[in-house]
């Protein structure tokens, strides 16, 4: 990495090398660095791998906008880079009939949204589409899918590096002080660069890192609350053609089941609120979730059931508190030329993921 180079971006995580590609592939000179020695090690990695519609979100939110305009680029660039993806649609599925009028409000978010091709199923429509899935009703979303995230990621990386651009890994990012000349940016104390603009995309730590800036008087940190999700395995090829979904519950979409592009099933996550990242995987969340997907899948065969990997995602809302948006704060926010912040980026950020990029390269006007 030269003295001054154009743009640092913190986070190599699906939407920090979103990011360093698009500002690549306009002509500037881009580091992303990133503390880990891989990419994408947190939360981008450890997730549903689901291509969200843009179902859920309130109308004209971030989310919305940029899930729904994400999806679109995500799917064309997966096609032309041979990205692994498969577009199997997904049922969102009431299990008993005071759960069917959530479905129509779910309809209504959508339409709002402009995702207008759900539709409802009955019970004998969703017993013909998944004999093993027991509901009252659903929703069809088709332009639901999967993706394989770690060759996305690498993709990226692939497309920033032709472009010119670099990943540093193992660059932990110990304070950046903003000047007249832009920022210089220290590396476990030790200047590394300066550079004109400044992109803060590093997830879970965004906060910490937003604290770390010096002399940017009207930045405000944005409190993250964080939300661990349990993952459990199903051994065997997966009872499931579509992802299966309940209706939503406070601080997530319910514990779900999604396929892996092998074909093999998982469930999850879970939500449980914890103070520090931690992955840990406790031992006695097997009945909580036989319980949940039993619900939907009564022949679930609870001994292929294993506990597989967890996942944290940065909310900027708590328990029993209406999801809150994405906060992407630019210089018309805080009042620093070249600082962009990034804080609760959870789903839908993988789908929207390029859709981020763009609105990113617009705010720093590059």
């Amino acid at each position: 990495m030269s003295d001054r180079i154009d743009c640092i971006v913190a986070g190599a995580g699906v939407i920090g090398l979103a990011i360093g590609r698009r500002l690549a592939l306009s002509g500037l000179e881009v580091a992303v660095l990133d503390m880990e020695d891989h990419i994408g090690m947190h939360t981008s990695s450890r997730n549903s791998e689901v291509i969200h519609a843009g179902i859920y979100y309130p109308k004209d939110s971030l989310k919305a906008r940029l899930c729904v305009a994400g999806k679109h680029a995500l799917y064309e660039y997966c096609e032309s880079k041979s990205v692994p993806f498969n577009r199997l649609g997904k049922l969102i599925v009431a299990t008993s009939p005071d759960e069917e009028p959530t479905l129509d409000g779910i309809r209504k978010k959508a339409s709002d949204n402009g995702v207008d091709d759900l539709s409802f199923l009955s019970a004998a429509e969703v017993a013909e589409l998944e004999p093993h899935v027991r509901a009252t009703a659903a929703l069809l979303s088709p332009s639901t899918g999967i993706v394989d995230s770690h060759t996305y990621m690498l993709s990226l990386q692939g497309d920033l590096e032709a472009a010119g651009g670099s990943v540093v890994l193992q660059s932990r990012i110990s304070k950046v002080v903003s000047g007249a000349d832009g920022f210089e940016v220290f590396v476990d104390d030790e200047a590394v660069a300066t550079c004109r603009l400044f992109v803060n995309a590093a997830g879970i730590w965004a906060p910490e890192l937003a604290g770390l800036i010096e002399g940017a008087d009207g930045l405000e940190p944005q409190a993250t609350f964080l939300a661990r999700g349990h993952y459990f395995a199903y051994a065997g090829p997966s009872p499931f053609r579509h992802l299966i979904y309940p209706v939503p519950i406070d601080g997530g979409l319910g514990i779900h089941a999604t396929n892996d592009m092998a074909g093999a099933a998982r469930f999850g996550p879970d939500v449980e609120w914890i103070d520090e990242v931690d992955y840990s995987f406790p031992g006695n969340l097997k009945d909580k979730f036989v319980g949940a997907i039993q619900r939907y899948f009564p022949s679930l065969d609870v001994d292929k059931l294993s506990p597989s990997y967890t996942g944290i995602r940065p909310k900027l809302s708590g328990p029993g508190v209406p999801p809150a948006d994405f906060a992407i704060l630019g210089p018309e926010t805080h009042g620093v030329a070249g600082l962009v912040n990034l804080f609760g980026m959870e789903s839908p950020a993988l789908t929207a993921s390029l859709a981020v990029a763009d609105y990113v390269y617009d705010l720093v006007d590059a």
